[in-house]
């Protein structure tokens, strides 16, 4: 699967690697077993799922990568609210059975399903739109699960917008009248729980939060402060100037540097699976550590 680079000497191979795809155990438009399969199809390496709260997807993600020779990594996106803003923290290689970090997930996937109804409240509220929580259930295949971006799918479904991106900018994000709020982890608890439970607690596409600089340096100290070890620097949905801003600061705080598509179907995800660049020389590839 692998591919080779001269280093002048022997070659050596460069693994493709993706730790950060989704299914439809959270927003997704595959099953799990479908995204291994694609994974597995483009050639990748070192695979993770990294559903969104939910390890459901885990078991047959790993007997598909087990049956294509493909090494797979346990993982999830957990939902944290961090100074009124929603950051996304991965956790990888963990005990998927652990009792604190699933009884920390379920707290949190608890309240989509009321959040959700008052979504759809909103929006009729605010737009005329009435139907939209049927109409977003339509699209979870895991209705615990339910999020934004399956009212995404079904607002483009109703014509507002062409492209699931353009109807979270336009109605789903804090300000807009589809968005409510909802209680997440802290970033305290999703580190205890991801390292409690064996794994690297990582940081999820940092170049798509609206930090400031200073905001940023403060978010990256506390997360490094309460246990955090890596961050994602190569992500689907980061620009070639955002991979030349965390390239260096993760060498800076010593992070892990991390990659991976953040894919979630055809016609809503910014590349494919397994599509990211390599990591940069001089970073410390998150997986030498598993």
């Amino acid at each position: 699967m692998h591919s080779f680079i001269s280093s002048g000497l022997l070659p050596f191979p460069v693994l493709k690697v993706d730790l950060h795809c989704h299914s439809t155990a959270s927003d997704g438009l595959l099953s799990p077993e479908a995204v291994a399969r694609r994974a597995a199809d483009n050639g990748v390496d070192l695979f993770s799922l990294s559903d969104h709260d939910d390890l459901s997807g885990l078991p047959i993600a790993a007997t598909v990568a087990g049956e294509y020779g493909m090494r797979f990594i346990t993982g999830v996106e957990i939902s944290v609210e961090w100074e009124n803003a929603q950051v996304h923290i991965l956790g990888y290689n963990f005990a998927a059975d652990d009792v604190t970090l699933n009884a920390g997930l379920q707290s949190i996937r608890d309240g989509r399903i009321s959040r959700a109804r008052r979504m759809s409240d909103e929006l009729e509220k605010k737009l005329g739109l009435s139907g939209c929580f049927d109409g977003a259930m339509r699209y979870a295949e895991n209705p615990n699960l339910i999020s934004r971006a399956h009212f995404a799918r079904y607002l483009v479904e109703q014509g507002l917008c062409k492209e699931v991106r353009n109807v979270f900018e336009s109605y789903l994000v804090p300000g807009k009248p589809g968005y409510v709020d909802h209680r997440w982890a802290t970033l305290q608890e999703s580190i205890d729980w991801i390292v409690g439970a064996g794994g690297i607690a990582s940081v999820a596409h940092p170049g798509r939060y609206k930090f400031s600089r200073k905001e940023m340096r403060q978010f990256f100290d506390e997360f490094k402060q309460s246990g955090g070890r890596a961050i994602e620097v190569v992500s689907g949905s980061h620009s070639a100037d955002n991979v030349a801003v965390f390239s260096p600061l993760a060498n800076e705080y010593g992070f892990l540097a991390s990659c991976g598509s953040d894919f979630h179907g055809e016609g809503e995800s910014y590349i494919d699976i397994g599509g990211t660049a390599p990591l940069s020389a001089g970073l410390t590839p998150i997986w030498e550590a598993f």
